[in-house]
């Protein structure tokens, strides 16, 4: 804990002082709104890691003013820092344009330049936050997807999951936001009901009361947990131990045959792929151990790069989450350099994947052109 918040005070510090350098420095607003724009970038970079501290050490009641603060100035840094970067092209362009002239006439033109940058940033990002705010607070959308599966048995023609997968309750997604995606889950009629990972960032004494209504989830053959690496933040083995409570089944490296109409389905689950460290570690190998080769297997497992083991241990299709498809545009394609996929389904080998956007949202309440989504998976012979 103290390791991580010495680094995210250096990058925290870091990031808000080319904020002000850019955003305040350089336009030299006259006062005291340089003042007032130096203390309330203080003040924000200071609620980043007060949010943190307080959302681990509070309860879920007393942090969330403090998390909706700090995630909320999360993603605002994020979108100002986005657009602030093409920026220094055009200073560079316009500080080669303006070579020759009078050093008066110079910083004159830099400030009219800095002026017009800091309120284009300022308003565009402002604009982006609303509609990313509005975009991840707004119901979440049922994603249909069809998955055709080689010499699939006809019994499974149009068997149905719905994955829900990286919620993150916690201090700013709770109780209701369950329930409704209870509704909305049920209402799909699933056959079986996969949730892959990245369901709580709390303990279970403090969000034991937010998830309870999962236990109203009902599918044909249940609902089946795997790990991802934020339970692993919060007490993985108490939260497996309570889920179970709750008529969810948690695969930890364990194989489970369904027989549906006559047919028989491997449904597959695997401990989160950064969990070595707390005790566990994914072990597909022996989750797959003594599956008969003709069956069809479904892997449930939190993160993409798990991809490459399983196709070459034979899996169909397996489904995944972790990415959030990127939450919040660009940052879809900085995910990219650490998983293999990003969202959507692809082929890999002679294995199927689908990599779920998300259903909620972590740190920052926004998603900006990448919404949440509700998945509905039906299996079709191809």
């Amino acid at each position: 804990m103290v390791v991580f918040l010495v680094v995210v005070l250096a990058l925290t510090g870091g990031l808000h002082y080319y904020l002000w350098l850019r955003m305040v420095r350089d336009p030299a607003w006259p006062a005291p709104w340089s003042t007032v724009g130096t203390w309330a970038l203080v003040l924000l970079g200071l609620s980043i890691p007060v949010g943190f501290v307080a959302s681990r050490f509070l309860s879920r009641e007393a942090s969330a003013p403090f998390a909706w603060v700090a995630f909320g100035w999360m993603g605002l840094m994020f979108l100002a820092l986005v657009l602030l970067l093409p920026s220094e092209l055009v200073r560079l362009t316009a500080g080669w344009l303006g070579r020759g002239t009078d050093e008066l006439t110079s910083e004159e033109r830099r400030r009219f330049l800095s002026r017009g940058i800091a309120g284009v940033v300022g308003a565009a990002s402002a604009g982006l936050g609303a509609l990313s705010l509005s975009t991840a607070l707004r119901p979440v959308d049922i994603a249909r997807v069809t998955v055709k599966l080689r010499a699939l048995p006809e019994a499974l023609r149009d068997f149905r999951i719905v994955q829900l997968t990286d919620i993150h309750v916690g201090p700013t997604i709770g109780r209701d936001f369950i329930e409704e995606l209870v509704d909305k889950t049920n209402a799909q009629r699933p056959d079986l009901i996969a949730i892959t990972g990245d369901l709580v960032d709390g303990s279970v004494e403090e969000l034991a009361a937010q998830v309870e209504p999962l236990k109203d989830l009902r599918a044909r053959h249940g609902v089946f947990f795997v790990t991802g690496n934020h339970e692993y933040y919060s007490g993985a083995d108490d939260w497996i131990a309570h889920l179970g409570t709750l008529g969810i089944r948690v695969l930890g490296n364990e194989r489970v045959t369904l027989h549906h109409d006559g047919a028989a389905l491997d449904v597959v689950g695997v401990h989160d792929w950064e969990s070595d460290g707390f005790g566990h570690g994914a072990d597909l190998a022996k989750a797959l151990a003594g599956k008969p080769a003709d069956r069809k297997a479904l892997l449930l497992a939190h993160q993409p790069k798990q991809i490459d083991e399983a196709s070459r241990l034979g899996v169909d299709l397996q489904i995944s989450g972790h990415t959030h498809g990127g939450q919040i545009f660009p940052f879809n394609y900085l995910v990219r350099l650490q998983q293999p996929y990003v969202a959507g389904l692809h082929t890999h080998g002679d294995s199927q994947l689908y990599v779920s956007r998300g259903t909620g949202y972590w740190g920052p309440p926004m998603r900006l052109g990448i919404p949440a989504e509700i998945t509905r998976i039906v299996l079709r012979p191809a």
